[in-house]
Formats: structure tokens, C-alpha cells, sequence
């Protein structure tokens, strides 16, 4: 439950203008709602701060039009990430106002407005195009968190002088995500550059022997640079959400 909603809740119970009766009805799903094949956790906003994310990969449309239906009601933002063109066409139709941001491969349902939360901004830098897809995700996930974002791709090693030519406007950045996949050099080189803190994302892009981005993730934890940490390979969504945490106000 978006904890704006409960503050005027509590607000109009003190003024009498809420019974106690239609607050307890209110509340009453609060914690969590069991739809049948889901859970969903209406609590998690009052404890993080930010609604619960939908991981679309491995349900089914309809599952998703459930979920995205039930965590509505709260008046939250909706996020559903790992959604295929495919499946993103069969759920449209069955949620009004919600959509598609195919770069990121995300479902978006915007309900209230974005307050601003960030201290400064964030990165988030590719190593190659082909990253793009999971920096989109960390992009999404970020700017729904309220953080004002600067996106750099394609400026990886391969071409080091693209990313020389933005070191001034990286090193302003609060909190730098980088994304890369082959070898996972790039997080390394701009820990180097830097005094804000990175968050690595490998990525399972690369030929055979990047064995679907085990050599990156290897790389960047293996990484000599301080100051590095790393989420899961294609994890866009955690590195969105961990710099958005550490840019908070």
C-alpha cells in the first residue's frame, strides 16, 4: 500500500471524517493479498519504499493481467520486467493505462506521480549495444525510484577514447551502474576512474566462451579496482534498485 494513501487514512480516522470500521476494512489487506497462484505483498512499499516488482519470465499472461490487476488497487506504480513482445501483446488489452517499454522489456503501469528521491544522479553505462536491454531495465527501475538518470552506451574497452570523452560527466555521477558482457573489463576501468561507488552487471552476451555471462560476472568479481560490487548476470533490475538505494535522500 502506497504509504501516502495510509497517511490519509490515518489523517481522516483522526478528523472523523473515516469511521474506524471503514479504516479496518481498508486495512484489512494490508499485509498481503493470495490470489491463487500468487502472493502479493501490498506491505513491501511501507517497508522499502518501493512497491513490489512483478517478474514476468516464466508466467503466463494471464497470470500477469492477475497480479497486475490485484497490485492496481493500491494505487502504486506497476513494474513487470523479462515481458517478450509476444506475451506484452496479450496483456495490454487486459489493463487499462498499462504499457509496454520494449527496450527495457518491461510492463509499466503509472498511477501517481514520481517524486523526486535522489541525492544526485545515476549512471548507467554499457560496454557494447547489444547491453542495452539490461540497462534499460536498471534505467526503468531507477527513474520509477525517483532518481535522475544519465544513460552512456556503447563506450567499452574495445574503443576506450568513447568513454574518455564523458569522464567529466561520469565522474559527477552520485552512483554508476556499468553493463557489460564479454569479458567485463569496463567495470574495472571505471572503478579506476571514479569515487563514487559501482555497481557491476554482467551480462550473458559474448561468444562461447563467455559461457552466457559467467566470464563477465567472474571478471567483475574478480575486479582490482575498490569500490565494485556485483549483481547477478542480466540483473538490471537489482542494479536499478541497489543505486537507487544508495542515491536516496
Amino acid at each position: 500500500m502506497n504509504p501516502k494513501i495510509i497517511r490519509k487514512l490515518l489523517d481522516g480516522v483522526q478528523k472523523g471524517s473515516t469511521s474506524i470500521d471503514s479504516a479496518m476494512e481498508q486495512l484489512s489487506t494490508l499485509p498481503f493479498a493470495d490470489i491463487g497462484g500468487a502472493v502479493i505483498d501490498h506491505h513491501r512499499a511501507l517497508r522499502t519504499g518501493f512497491p513490489e516488482v512483478v517478474l514476468g519470465e516464466g508466467k503466463t499472461a494471464e497470470q500477469i493481467v492477475a497480479i497486475v490487476l490485484e497490485l492496481a488497487k493500491k494505487q502504486n506504480n506497476v513494474l513487470v520486467t523479462r515481458v517478450d513482445p509476444e506475451k506484452a501483446a496479450r496483456v495490454l488489452p487486459e489493463v487499462s493505462g498499462l504499457a509496454h517499454l520494449e527496450s527495457a522489456k518491461s510492463l509499466v503501469l503509472k498511477q501517481e506521480e514520481i517524486a523526486p528521491q535522489g541525492r544526485g544522479t545515476i549512471a548507467i553505462v554499457t560496454a557494447g549495444t547489444s547491453d542495452i536491454p539490461v540497462a534499460e531495465e536498471a534505467c526503468l527501475v531507477a527513474e520509477l525510484a525517483g532518481n535522475r538518470v544519465t544513460r552512456m552506451f556503447d563506450v567499452g574497452v574495445a574503443g576506450i577514447h568513447r568513454l574518455f570523452h564523458r569522464l567529466e560527466e561520469l565522474r559527477q555521477a552520485k552512483v554508476i551502474v556499468v553493463v557489460a558482457g564479454m569479458e567485463g573489463a569496463l567495470a574495472s576501468v571505471i572503478g579506476g576512474l571514479v569515487s563514487s561507488p559501482v555497481i557491476a552487471v554482467p551480462t550473458s552476451i559474448g561468444y562461447g566462451s563467455a559461457f552466457g555471462g559467467l566470464t563477465a560476472l567472474l571478471g567483475m568479481l574478480n575486479s582490482c579496482a575498490a569500490g565494485v560490487t556485483v549483481v547477478n548476470i542480466d540483473n538490471g533490475f537489482g542494479a536499478g534498485y541497489a543505486a537507487s538505494l544508495i542515491n536516496r535522500e
